[in-house]
């Protein structure tokens, strides 16, 4: 008995893998598709992340899809409405019934005698053989598994409640109790004023290090004062201002770091409590955007802060205690509840085994080519979004990418492309951010070139052209 086989096969029924899917219903709806999600729910991190105040830390009209508006004037969106947004969207183009759950794919194996993959997949145990045409992988690059926790010494005595936001229980019930956040990233700073909101007795922001933090209004300015205008051309308006307003901001980041360090500086000192020091606890070592910034809503931090419902310690943590936490300093801060809002860990390709005609491949020693494909490996795209801008932005042009490429090879009675690894092009670091859930991965992701088309800009406006405005056949991908 053969195995079913589909066009193209989607791994994940997160954002990325939705929005594919919904492009291919609409530009290739001929195509046989499936969306295999290894979980029981859909919306990837809009479902799996439950901890109080849940929310983008991109603005939603470039999280929102382009080709499927956020409706309103909301800019930084809770993750409720974010998956309610991501549910619509996949009933409205039909994709909902395309997605397969619990199936979790295993490896997945090229043939070229056939141009075909054999995707392995665990359904409850069971293993289960699909083959495709077409690969894509939309699974994001972290463990959904697990997040990232130190060791930290001495938790096994303390006597409270430690969880990690990755896995938030339920019933946690932490009313009227102590709460330390250890974490400056942007689960932390969207912990911090949610649950000193929702009836902590104090939170604590327990960071090793600080981070650089904006305050952002929660609703558009700019699309509430043109409500007036009809809705398509409000959406445009108000997107091209904060993709613009997003590439300014970085490239004179990256140009004129004292200037923006300066500019960031005095925002938050505004909002602060009188006497607190703002060079020990919001002054990185690092310059804005080598780590990705966060932006608080309606400067909702620094409210907790001036409230005295929360507070902000520095230092590093000597050991767990009974009752919470010892610092170097020799401080101790009491606590009924810890949360370690310390990171993610990564997972190239959610941990596929990919083989090439019977050879692993091994993702170090692989070359991306405009950060959607692999090197040498055939009808295989992957979407990984921006790290300095919205993740949409990138999962958009990769789709369109794909629909091109799909018609071009439809067009010339092709059945395979792929990007043959040129041996004079240098390696560089995918991502360049010095964050730590990144240093801790780069020795397991594929590398970037030194030049394009092997190199990306994190510059959607250059992006733009490189990759959805250039020819498809661009005389580094080969067809056959």
């Amino acid at each position: 008995m053969h195995p079913e086989h589909v066009d193209v096969l989607i791994v994940g029924a997160g954002l990325s893998g939705i929005g594919a899917a919904c492009r291919l219903r609409t530009e290739h709806p001929g195509r046989s598709v499936a969306i295999l999600e290894a979980r029981e729910a859909s919306g990837g991190t809009w479902d799996l992340f439950r901890y109080p105040g849940i929310r983008s830390d991109s603005d939603m009209f470039t999280f929102g899809f382009k080709w499927r508006h956020w409706e309103g004037d909301v800019a930084l969106a809770d993750g409720a409405s974010i998956l309610e947004y991501l549910r619509s969207v996949a009933e409205e183009y039909g994709v909902d019934r395309l997605i397969r759950y619990r199936h979790r794919v295993v490896s997945a194996s090229w043939d070229s005698a056939t141009d075909r993959w054999t995707v392995e997949v665990d359904r409850d145990g069971e293993t289960v053989t699909l083959t495709t045409s077409f690969l894509w992988g939309c699974g994001g690059y972290y463990d959904y598994d697990e997040g990232y926790t130190p060791q930290f010494p001495g938790r096994e005595d303390f006597r409270g409640t430690v969880v990690h936001p990755q896995h938030w229980p339920e019933d946690l019930d932490y009313t009227g109790k102590k709460v330390v956040v250890i974490g400056s990233g942007a689960t932390a700073v969207t912990l911090v004023p949610a649950m000193s909101q929702a009836g902590a007795e104090h939170v604590t922001m327990l960071q090793r290090s600080p981070t650089y933090i904006l305050s952002l209004p929660g609703r558009d300015p700019v699309a509430i004062r043109l409500h007036r205008l009809p809705s398509r051309l409000r959406y445009q308006i108000v997107r091209w201002k904060a993709i613009l307003l997003a590439v300014a901001t970085y490239q004179l980041a990256q140009r004129r770091p004292a200037f923006v360090k300066k500019v960031i500086r005095a925002g938050v000192a505004k909002q602060l409590p009188a006497g607190m020091d703002v060079d020990t606890h919001f002054k990185p070592a690092y310059d804005p955007w080598d780590q990705r910034l966060c932006f608080v809503p309606d400067g909702d931090l620094f409210k907790a802060l001036r409230s005295g419902r929360a507070s902000v310690v520095t230092d590093h943590i000597d050991t767990f205690t009974e009752n919470g936490i010892r610092l170097r300093s020799g401080e101790e801060l009491e606590a009924d509840v810890i949360v370690t809002a310390t990171g993610l860990k990564l997972k190239a390709m959610g941990g596929v085994e990919l083989s090439v005609d019977g050879q692993p491949v091994k993702m170090p020693e692989t070359l991306t080519y405009k950060a959607l494909m692999l090197s040498d490996v055939p009808n295989f795209v992957f979407t990984i979004g921006y790290t300095n801008a919205s993740w949409t932005l990138k999962a958009d042009l990769v789709a369109d990418f794909v629909c091109r490429l799909l018609a071009h090879m439809d067009e010339h009675g092709v059945r395979r492309a792929v990007a043959p690894r040129d041996p004079s092009v240098g390696e560089e670091q995918l991502i360049s951010f010095t964050s730590g859930y990144i240093q801790r991965a780069l020795d397991e992701l594929p590398k970037q070139g030194d030049r394009e088309p092997w190199k990306l800009r994190q510059n959607y406006l250059k992006d733009l052209r490189a990759i959805n405005r250039l020819p498809v056949d661009d005389g580094v991908l080969t067809f056959r």
